[in-house]
């Protein structure tokens, strides 16, 4: 049908930008390398005159570090602000990258939607592509409202490969819905289960970098494009507030697909596999929320759980699609 091809190729095409945004946004953090960085023995000069509360412009010079030379350090601030300049170019390169694919990836969605005569999203393909248009989507207008272009490499990563393999591996054509699925709460329950995904997965991402960050604070080697991320005490605290709106919407995502389940098959819970592994995320980022707020887990151990939830939340998604047949298996791929 003609929809249905409008949206492959939109979405082939959205694969591909996303996958040019990510390689924009890794020259951004490969550019930032070249930007100046502390020495050693430069914060030592620093610190000294600090704690005997001298200026510290007077006391560091070029001339006192090792490898800096008076005849280049004319020369260094222009080298540095061309650096910026190209940081900040890629940087811009890669968000207008980033937008294109996404208006491409919701093109391409509204087009299945015609194709199909329903909602997108009623197997793998489609939800595929669905989780991608929020997940990307909660990133730019964090970009717009937050300035937090640092996530662009990552969530272009991420979304380079979601389409991708939508594309490739999960595609179906286009048919009609099987009869478990003709219920109001398909709209319900799938479009809570997406945007619940896209924060689990943008909290998830903010507990990668804040281990990388906070490995680099840690060793006292924060340089390049880690310098321009906030603290990796602000990073976990952004990603505890994605975590911490999750939850409840995916709390609302298991009950709700409960409340389908005694529709289409007569029963609330069956211990199906889906079920199964969507109770078993729900416990993770449970324990989550709890070892924060009663036993004070910050910081790199919940980091670490909230990785795993996400992991826990994709072999749901994938694994258990893919390798579990069970009354969920006509979602498949």
């Amino acid at each position: 049908m003609r929809y249905e091809y409008y949206s492959n190729l939109a979405l082939v095409s959205s694969a591909v930008v996303y996958m040019l945004a990510m390689f924009a946004h890794a020259a951004e953090w490969a550019a930032a390398r070249r930007l100046s960085v502390t020495e050693p023995a430069e914060r030592e000069l620093v610190n000294v005159a600090a704690a005997d509360n001298v200026r510290p412009e007077l006391v560091v010079r070029p001339e006192l570090v090792e490898g800096h030379h008076q005849s280049g350090s004319a020369s260094e601030p222009q080298d540095q602000a061309a650096v910026s300049r190209r940081v900040e170019q890629f940087g811009r390169m890669g968000v207008a990258l980033t937008i294109i694919g996404f208006l491409l990836s919701v093109a391409g969605v509204v087009t299945r939607a015609l194709a199909a005569h329903r909602a997108p999203w009623g197997n793998m393909f489609e939800f595929t592509v669905m989780a991608m248009v929020f997940i990307v989507g909660v990133y730019l207008i964090m970009v717009w409202r937050a300035g937090v272009r640092w996530l662009g490499l990552p969530v272009t990563l991420l979304a380079a490969v979601g389409n991708g393999l939508a594309v490739t591996v999960f595609y179906v054509a286009v048919a009609p819905l099987v009869p478990a699925l003709h219920s109001v709460w398909f709209l319900i329950h799938i479009v809570a289960a997406a945007i619940s995904g896209a924060a689990f997965n943008v909290g998830g991402v903010m507990s990668i970098l804040y281990l990388v960050k906070k490995r680099a604070e840690e060793r006292d080697n924060v340089h390049g494009y880690l310098e321009r991320l906030p603290s990796s005490r602000k990073i976990d605290l952004i990603a505890y507030r994605f975590l911490a709106f999750a939850f409840p919407l995916w709390t609302f995502t298991v009950v709700a697909g409960a409340i389908w389940a005694e529709y289409a098959w007569g029963r609330y819970w069956g211990w199906d596999p889906k079920e199964t592994w969507a109770l078993v995320t729900w416990v993770i980022y449970a324990g989550y929320l709890h070892a924060r707020s009663t036993a004070g887990w910050r910081g790199t151990r919940a980091a670490v759980i909230a990785i795993v939830g996400l992991a826990s939340f994709w072999f749901n998604f994938v694994g258990i699609n893919l390798f579990v047949s069970g009354l969920h298996s006509y979602a498949g791929i």
